[in-house]
């Protein structure tokens, strides 16, 4: 078993091509125990693990990276291969797709508690270990991943390095941050390839089958991932692309929860559950009130895309003012509270109101209302609350 292991880990290290390091080397303490990437199929958390084990300094025998999912391991338990690496002078596990393995989370309680290892492992975006049967919560650090940044993606493209920004500096000092970005690029030369290709990374692989190769990942996250966390039978996974495909040819703002139930053919509580699966799983990105709660069972404000590439992916009629929306929903998802608001578009962190659109976008619906911003498309530099829609994607 542990030959196996060692000579399939050394054949996915020669084949690991990409260099670019993403923000999560700056997010992670590598210091913790057990450590856990949390993040939607396609957005480079296999790469990581890969790029870490390949740079850590230590004789290839103390480290060692297996899939949950192989073949090779289906007669072996995790516990076992731990007890076989340790008893080797292992010293670092990596455990990729982790969401395939049943009862995880007991077999990583043991191996945190009898082996001197660390380990680091991967799983789907739906994992919610915060509620684990053997509360992992308290053992596990969770590091949630999203897909690339507008930023990210320049730097790779252009081969260049380009700094980050945080939400409060964005807001304050977008003027100068616009004009020190302008000094190294031309902002919005890029920004359509983006919107339409540039969040997974495994576009750069090959641009030429980027959309067929995105489609295939969210039917796997449909048809796989999603099945092998919530309990759904197999033949309910049809009306999960049913509802998909209903929700990328609607307005974030006309949900009829009626008609998709209906058109769907399932009752409303089972639509909710679906709703839900799909937004962990990132494939949705569903959006409440400050004053309903995060009650699943409720019906959201709005429900986008998770992100703009699957909007040009899946729709075949693309609303603008939609994708603007997805890709400022979605670059504040994972670090800020967004909700919507009653007047304006999003509501961050119960504290900033911001109105999503064009170039010529006015102030007119938030004008009396303290903390608002304008994020406009198309518009290099900003002025006052007026700020570019592009630098929104600097954040990370």
């Amino acid at each position: 078993m542990f030959d196996i292991a060692h000579s399939n880990f050394i054949q996915y290290l020669s084949n690991q091509k990409s260099t670019y390091k993403r923000y999560l080397w700056d997010l992670i303490d590598h210091d913790d125990k057990l450590i856990g990437i949390i993040g939607a199929r396609g957005v480079g958390k296999t790469t990581y693990l890969l790029q870490y084990l390949e740079n850590l300094d230590w004789p290839l025998k103390q480290k060692l990276y297996i899939s949950a999912d192989s073949l090779d391991f289906t007669n072996f338990s995790l516990v076992e291969v731990a007890r076989e690496f340790s008893g080797f002078g292992g010293k670092v596990l990596v455990i990729d797709e982790i969401h395939k393995y049943k009862n995880f989370e007991i077999e990583l309680k043991q191996i945190y508690d009898m082996f001197d290892l660390k380990v680091i492992f991967s799983g789907s975006s739906a994992l919610q270990l915060e509620h684990s049967k053997v509360d992992l919560s308290r053992r596990a650090f969770l590091y949630r991943v999203n897909g690339l940044s507008y930023k990210e993606f320049l730097e790779i493209k252009l081969g260049i390095s380009l700094r980050t920004y945080s939400l409060e500096d964005i807001l304050e000092n977008h003027l100068d941050i616009s004009y020190e970005i302008l000094k190294e690029i031309k902002p919005l030369e890029h920004w359509q390839e983006y919107l339409k290709s540039g969040f997974y990374p495994f576009y750069f692989e090959n641009k030429r089958t980027y959309g067929l190769k995105l489609q295939e990942t969210i039917s796997t996250v449909i048809e796989v991932d999603i099945p092998s966390i919530f309990k759904i039978k197999y033949e309910n996974i049809v009306n999960l692309k049913k509802l998909t495909k209903l929700i990328c040819e609607s307005k974030p703002y006309k949900l009829n929860m009626k008609e998709l139930s209906s058109k769907i053919g399932i009752d409303r509580e089972t639509l909710y559950l679906y709703m839900d699966y799909l937004n962990k799983a990132k494939i949705f990105n569903i959006l409440r009130s400050k004053h309903k709660g995060d009650n699943i069972f409720l019906k959201p404000e709005k429900i986008y895309l998770n992100n703009s590439n699957l909007n040009y992916t899946y729709s075949k009629k693309i609303e603008i003012g939609t994708i603007r929306e997805t890709f400022f929903a979605n670059q504040l998802q994972d670090k800020y509270s967004v909700k919507i608001p009653n007047k304006g578009d999003f509501l961050i962190d119960d504290k900033y109101i911001v109105e999503v659109g064009g170039k010529n976008k006015s102030y007119e619906q938030i004008r009396d209302l303290p903390n608002s911003f304008l994020a406009c498309d198309n518009i290099e530099v900003g002025i006052g609350n007026k700020i570019p829609l592009y630098l929104f994607g600097f954040m990370y």
